[in-house]
């Protein structure tokens, strides 16, 4: 026998699942311990379980939450999620299941797949859905590799793709990864695509279009079928960024507009909480002639029996591993279920409700970017407090002494001093009408004291910081108090 290891002086309880150890003394610990594996001395506080419970959750309560404060962001759709999703999505049978298990053993899993997937299509229009990509980025590379497969295998050559100036910054990313030339299209004064451009730009060579509907003005694009006609004349794809979906469940589809792929994020549309990287889901959608290039697999259903297709015959491949977050699907089944149509109708309806009530209420101390009526969300310009030394950043900033989350800024690009809500269809009156007594106040600081709103927040344990350094310099350093 040779030396006696930790594990030799460990013995398990005939009575009882639990293993006792006899481990007598530190001298004997050592005597059976790498010597390098304890150490005498360790700098540990010296404090009781209630000091370290309350230190963490006051800490946790410094922390802005959707359960707790207003988040106004405008194209990120920051809206309450219910919190029977969660429980659902929490169950069992769905949590405690493995993508490498055989198909016979998650039937349930594959089912709530494919249901969900008939639910999409007939909200979207399109035919089949990927679930695969897990962000509405990867749900546009997945949509932009399609689009170069399928002009491949038509022996198209398409060498670019065009992208409106009011896109999110992720469109012509994609487009560019996906090996193409980019074409930015100026917006027309009234904030939509300029037709009579959009006809010198389009021609043999163009792959693809790139639009969100409403755009990220938070405008309908009113004259999008003449726009799909001139697209599809030439052999070109029109692509469906779903970032801005909210106001159109029930109301129309991407199909109906001539749109061929689409993605949807489901953690900004249909109920899951979105931020902290994840989790997401892109999914993406597609027309008939373009079932066969989604990744692989699709879920089938064959004599009661669901299953995995692996047989796309022009199928760009995986985008992730596995079949996508399958969490997020669960969430976002129970909350279509939930909703049904008619409560898919009302979310649409309520979040443009909510967005044109706040614009009329605000007009008056913000200018409004263009007049038209708006979708779910709304575009202020901050120039005539940018003339009073205040610029959008501040009035973000002093927001959160009013404990508002500070909406989007400086988006879109092509608006100066951007600021964009989106109060979502989740919002009462009573929020909203608080958020816009907010800004009139702080409208009000900026005329009559604007250091006020220069200098803030005033109520957070740390003010304003270097924000380029911060997240370039990072400093994690553990200090003692006092150093």
């Amino acid at each position: 026998m040779g030396k006696k290891t930790i594990f030799d002086k460990c013995r398990k309880n005939k009575e009882s699942s639990y293993v006792d150890c006899e481990l007598g003394s530190l001298d004997e610990l050592k005597a059976v311990i790498p010597s390098n594996f304890l150490r005498d001395d360790l700098p540990l506080p010296n404090l009781g379980e209630l000091d370290v419970v309350r230190h963490y959750t006051h800490l946790g309560s410094l922390n802005f939450s959707v359960d707790t404060n207003f988040y106004p962001l405008g194209s990120c759709t920051m809206k309450y999620n219910p919190k029977i999703n969660e429980a659902i999505a929490h169950l069992k049978g769905f949590t405690d299941i493995h993508p490498y298990q055989s198909e016979k053993d998650i039937q349930g899993a594959l089912e709530l797949m494919y249901c969900l997937e008939e639910a999409l299509c007939e909200i979207t229009g399109m035919k089949r859905f990927s679930f695969q990509p897990s962000s509405g980025a990867q749900g546009e590379l997945a949509g932009m590799l399609m689009v170069r497969k399928f002009h491949q295998v038509h022996g198209n050559k398409k060498t670019k793709v065009i992208v409106p100036d009011t896109a999110h910054g992720t469109n012509p990313a994609t487009a560019a990864m996906s090996g193409y030339a980019i074409q930015v299209i100026e917006s027309s004064p009234e904030g939509l695509i300029d037709i009579k451009r959009l006809r010198n730009l389009v021609d043999e060579e163009t792959a693809a279009i790139m639009l969100t509907n409403p755009n990220t003005l938070g405008l309908f694009e009113e004259r999008i079928l003449e726009i799909s006609d001139i697209v599809h004349q030439k052999g070109g794809l029109l692509y469906y960024d779903g970032a801005n979906f909210n106001p159109l469940l029930g109301i129309t589809n991407p199909l109906l507009m001539g749109f061929d792929i689409v993605h949807l994020n489901l953690h900004k549309t249909f109920s899951t909480p979105h931020g902290c990287g994840g989790p997401g889901a892109g999914v993406v959608g597609v027309s008939d002639r373009l079932i066969d290039f989604l990744p692989a697999p699709l879920v089938e259903k064959n004599n009661g029996k669901f299953y995995f297709n692996y047989n796309l015959k022009h199928s760009i491949g995986r985008i992730r591993s596995f079949y996508g977050n399958f969490s997020v699907l669960v969430r976002t089944y129970a909350y279509i279920l939930r909703l049904g149509r008619n409560g898919l109708i009302k979310a649409a309806q309520n979040a443009v409700l909510n967005a044109n009530y706040l614009k009329e209420k605000l007009k008056e101390n913000f200018e409004v970017a263009y007049l038209k009526e708006c979708m779910h969300e709304v575009i202020f310009t901050c120039q005539q407090q940018k003339e009073k030394g205040v610029a959008v950043f501040d009035i973000a900033k002093r927001l959160i002494d009013y404990e508002i989350h500070p909406p989007t800024i400086y988006f879109p690009l092509i608006v100066k001093e951007a600021l964009m809500v989106e109060p979502t269809e989740t919002e009462s009156k009573e929020t909203i009408d608080y958020f816009i007594e907010s800004m009139t106040k702080i409208n009000n600081e900026i005329k009559e004291n604007p250091q006020i709103v220069k200098n803030s927040p005033h109520t957070t344990p740390i003010k304003r910081v270097d924000e380029t350094k911060a997240a370039r310099c990072l400093d994690l350093r553990w200090k003692k108090t006092g150093d």
